[in-house]
């Protein structure tokens, strides 16, 4: 007997899949073919299992076509991805979020900005990092887990899609994650004070059902991202407050680096593209330059 689904988590080997005939979940190992002909198997993967008759187990046996799929997180079928970043305790590493966000954006994926533990902010660091983010075409939510800030957006963002939540250990994604969906008794990791650097709590990546509609995938933290398949001229396009003005350069091909009347650097001067992540992305254009020299040497 045949039947279709989604793949809900993967774990030791093994795929737990959610059924669409049955509408449960069924323990399924993966055929050697498949393993060969797709390489692995990721959540949100849609595929076709055959199931016996008695028992829970059953056997996956193809990978039907994805419509999206991420590497790092390794995650298939999204529809957005929620990057999440702290306020504080860990400081907000705009570096690691402009990282993935570039990432996120090369992937085709829609890109919700969440910042977290707003109440442990002082100042408008939180406000001005809002404007920021909002400013450069994000939706941006500003929360807080404890205090039950920003939930209702967030719950109202994830509605109907699949999303994966992305971002650095220790910046209260599972925390999140049970704010919005009370009851799974996703593991809050402590920080170290010392190093203030967040334990990873997060095993392997879950796609978990929410009540409100959809799902949301939960992933392991992370730190370090491979942006290098990306071409040095692709890059400003990952940049949603940089696409207006790229038609605007006189150059063709125009990097917004070096050359002599471009319209993003004039942006930039005009205070129309954030400074900050202006830099940012000059540093990532360094990156990917010296990659595509690495590859003809």
């Amino acid at each position: 007997m045949y039947d279709t689904g989604i793949v809900m988590r993967i774990s030791g080997g093994l795929c737990w899949v959610l059924t669409d005939a049955r509408g449960d979940t069924l323990r399924c190992a993966a055929r050697g073919n498949v393993k060969k002909r797709e390489g692995r198997v990721y959540v949100g993967d849609r595929v076709r299992i055959s199931c016996g008759t008695g028992g829970d187990g059953g056997v996956l046996e193809e990978v039907l076509p994805r419509q999206t799929y991420l590497t790092r997180p390794q995650v298939a079928n999204v529809d957005q991805a929620i990057v999440v970043m702290s306020i504080a305790r860990p400081e907000p590493n705009l570096y690691l979020l402009d990282r993935l966000l570039v990432l996120v954006d090369h992937s085709r994926l829609d890109a919700v900005v969440c910042f977290t533990k707003a109440d442990l902010a002082s100042g408008g660091e939180h406000s001005r990092l809002v404007d920021i983010y909002s400013g450069a075409g994000y939706r941006t939510i500003l929360t807080s887990a404890r205090a039950r800030l920003g939930i209702r957006e967030l719950s109202a963002a994830l509605a109907g899609k699949t999303s994966v939540f992305a971002g650095p250990s220790g910046a209260g994604k599972s925390a999140l994650l049970n704010a919005v969906q009370p009851g799974h008794d996703l593991a809050e990791g402590e920080l170290s004070a010392r190093i203030e650097r967040g334990r990873h709590t997060t095993r392997e990546v879950c796609l978990i059902p929410l009540d409100g509609g959809g799902a949301v995938a939960d992933t392991p933290g992370f730190s370090v991202l491979d942006i290098e398949s990306i071409k040095p001229r692709e890059l400003a396009v990952t940049f949603r407050e940089m696409r207006e003005h790229l038609a605007g350069c006189r150059f063709v091909g125009c990097v917004h680096n070096a050359e002599p009347e471009c319209a993003v650097k004039s942006a930039v001067e005009e205070g129309r593209i954030d400074q900050g992540r202006y830099g940012r992305y000059l540093m990532f254009l360094e990156e990917l330059s010296e990659a595509e020299k690495r590859q003809y040497r």
